[in-house]
């Protein structure tokens, strides 16, 4: 998932707030490896964050199949790991 929200207070929330769901693979991406529980869970906590009136803010959740996380090709030494149940987002 990934987000852009332009006012400094909301957008370290934020980051806050997936830290506590997932492993981030830059400032604002993140990946979450979650229950469906979890992602309403997590999805309820940031949209309480974000600005609905702000043109800029954004939060887009990207769904991967199991199949298509697999294919994942990464280089470098951080390790990836894919544990169940899960969502990918």
């Amino acid at each position: 998932m990934s987000y852009d929200i332009e006012n400094d207070r909301r957008r370290t929330k934020i980051h806050k707030i997936l830290s506590d769901f997932g492993t981030p693979v830059q400032y604002s991406v993140f990946e979450c490896f979650i229950t469906d529980d979890d992602f309403h869970e997590m999805r309820e906590k940031l949209i309480r964050q974000m600005d609905p009136n702000h043109p800029e803010d954004t939060i887009r959740y990207y769904s991967l199949c199991r199949s298509c996380v697999e294919k994942i090709i990464i280089d470098g030494n951080k390790n990836f790991n894919i544990e169940g149940p899960f969502i990918i987002i």
